[in-house]
């Protein structure tokens, strides 16, 4: 059987956006106060402006995080192990409820669909108290896929 060889494949920011949309696993790393990293698995997507937004509480440490530093990286996986993946790096802004709401609804609407009662949807997110990540893409790494250097393919 032969391997598979990595790939790594640049793409223009039309590209990324395009490849991020149907994918909804993200790693989140932000800094904590002492510049150590801070990874959260978390559910994202892309907002109308081409921001990557990821709901969350706003006494989560990633939110603390990119409050205090916004400059924050994403690692957008496939939902396949060995798929394609890309680092986003970017500038994070979070927003609080009541002030995010119209945000929640197009986050709930790239990723999901129209929900079947908008004011249940907007009361849960009020009564919850959430906040929303939007990272607006400033560098990314090439469309990459695991895979064994192209040295050592076989035929």
């Amino acid at each position: 059987m032969p391997r598979s060889i990595a790939t790594n494949t640049r793409v223009d920011l039309d590209d990324l956006l395009a490849f991020v949309r149907p994918r909804h696993r993200f790693i989140l790393i932000t800094r904590r106060a002492d510049g150590r990293p801070q990874a959260s698995p978390v559910t994202g997507g892309v907002d109308d402006s081409g921001r990557l937004v990821i709901s969350t509480y706003p006494e989560r440490a990633k939110t603390r995080n990119a409050r205090r530093d916004p400059q924050v990286s994403v690692v957008v996986l496939s939902d396949e192990w060995n798929d394609a993946w890309v680092q986003v790096d970017g500038t994070a802004e979070v927003l609080d409820v009541p002030e995010a709401l119209d945000a929640f609804v197009e986050y709930f609407r790239n990723i999901s669909g129209e929900h079947p009662d908008w004011d249940e949807y907007r009361q849960a997110m009020l009564d919850q108290g959430k906040s929303i990540i939007r990272i607006a893409p400033t560098s990314w790494g090439p469309v990459a896929t695991g895979g064994f250097p192209a040295r050592l393919a076989q035929d």
